[in-house]
């Protein structure tokens, strides 16, 4: 096919509705090529990043028990309601994990760079999509044409019947899930409004919003209750710390790498560490006046305002529980900001860290690559040197120790390379991957 006809195969083909309400983004002539060893990487990361989930949970029960450090659950209960962490620490939710994991993964000049876990992810929908698109154009897609509807199933076991409760906040998304719905089992998959309130006992509900957002779904309430019960299944469980960004700070703690070596081993943990930049709490508690802060050199977080632009090249966000943990809400890139608008940055983070901690971490900035997506004004191809974003999706199927992570697909999502913070815009070329 030539690259018009590829472009028109993807224009026709988005479903009437379309997939992410109110958005639009540019058709790529082809999927985005990994190349044989980061395909391969990416094949293998989901057991990885499995296993850490798995450890990270295992973190925070130890430390709620006195057997690890205290101040870890206590870190990751900041700002958190009593009725969540009670959950959290229930003991129907001890070996619940979140059933989908999605990095968002950098390309740079040295190699893959994780700069989040995301544990409610958008996207599902749409790469199912684009896999099932691109596959019909004849082209091999990471997962096939189906990987990423059969991995989603997959993670509902033998319920009868699944309900994706999605918020007001998510209704971004409310399209994608639609399709994907119908395209998987429209008697047995429904998408539901957070006005939702008939729950059937046995059913398994997909949970399309942050915990922060959970006062504003009237049923959430009654959804957890159920989960707790054990009378429904519901994936992502509700456990806030598993939507904190402070988890990636955690792995580079000195005080837990003799906990961070017997849990995932002396390979994962390399692994993992060599694909997270290095990253801090940004907890204002002040130092003792002869100690500083790891690698920074700083006495105290205050000095962070006065570094030089080269020197903060650094990413402030929001680690989680909050409206601006997502989307690339609340995130500042220091390099990129004026000193005093940094600065500004800086005191919101030590103002906010009781109720919404803030994390820092190394800028990794990716480099650059070829893309091609279709000017349908024009009718002409266009060459995009870009900056891309690899979000691949694992799906957590099967109980207890039997349970695994399997690639259902990949979404490349590349920005204008001028942009320097990647994430789903108007100019953005959305694609699926291919070795």
């Amino acid at each position: 096919m030539t690259p018009s006809q590829i472009a028109d195969l993807v224009r026709s083909s988005l479903p009437q509705e379309g997939l992410f309400a109110g958005h639009d983004w540019r058709v790529s002539t082809e999927p985005f090529k990994l190349g044989e060893a980061l395909a391969d990487q990416l094949e293998s990361l989901g057991r990885v990043l499995f296993q850490f989930n798995k450890s990270v949970n295992r973190l925070y029960r130890l430390s709620v028990e006195g057997k690890q450090p205290e101040w870890v659950a206590s870190l990751l209960d900041q700002g958190k309601p009593a009725s969540l962490v009670e959950i959290q620490r229930s003991a129907s939710m001890k070996n619940e994990w979140p059933r989908v994991i999605r990095p968002d993964l950098l390309i740079t000049d040295d190699g893959l760079a994780i700069t989040e876990l995301d544990s409610v992810p958008g996207g599902i929908g749409l790469t199912a999509w684009l896999n099932q698109t691109y596959s019909k154009a004849g082209f091999e897609v990471i997962g096939g044409a189906a990987g990423m509807m059969q991995g989603f199933e997959s993670i509902f076991g033998d319920a009868s019947k699944v309900d994706i409760v999605v918020s007001e906040e998510s209704s971004t998304y409310s399209p994608e899930m639609i399709w994907l719905s119908r395209q998987i089992n429209p008697e047995r998959f429904k998408v539901r409004d957070q006005n939702f309130s008939t729950i059937s006992e046995g059913s398994s509900v997909y949970r399309f919003f942050e915990l922060f957002d959970a006062p504003n779904v009237p049923v959430s309430g009654k959804l957890f209750e159920l989960a707790v019960s054990n009378h429904i299944q519901l994936t992502p469980p509700p456990k806030p710390l598993y939507e904190e960004k402070i988890l990636l700070a955690l792995l580079w703690n000195r005080n837990l790498q003799e906990f961070w070596h017997r849990e995932l081993g002396e390979g994962f943990f390399k692994r993992m560490l060599s694909l997270v930049p290095r990253s801090w709490v940004m907890d204002p508690a002040p130092l003792p006046a002869h100690a500083a802060i790891p690698e920074l050199n700083l006495t105290n977080w205050n000095q962070l305002k006065q570094l030089s632009q080269r020197e903060r090249d650094m990413i402030l966000k929001v680690s989680g529980f909050s409206p601006k943990a997502w989307g690339a809400r609340g995130v500042h890139l220091g390099s990129d900001l004026p000193q005093a608008e940094w600065a500004a940055a800086v005191d919101d983070a030590l103002r906010e860290f009781p109720d919404s901690p803030y994390i820092l971490q190394r800028y990794q900035k990716p480099k650059i690559v070829d893309c091609k997506w279709f000017d349908f004004q024009t009718n002409a191809e266009v060459a995009m040197p870009g900056r891309v974003r690899l979000c691949p999706y694992y799906f957590i199927a099967g109980k207890g120790d039997e349970a695994q992570a399997k690639l259902g697909g990949v979404l490349a999502t590349v920005c204008p390379a001028n942009k320097k913070i990647i994430h789903g815009m108007t100019e953005a070329v959305f694609a699926p991957a291919m070795r």
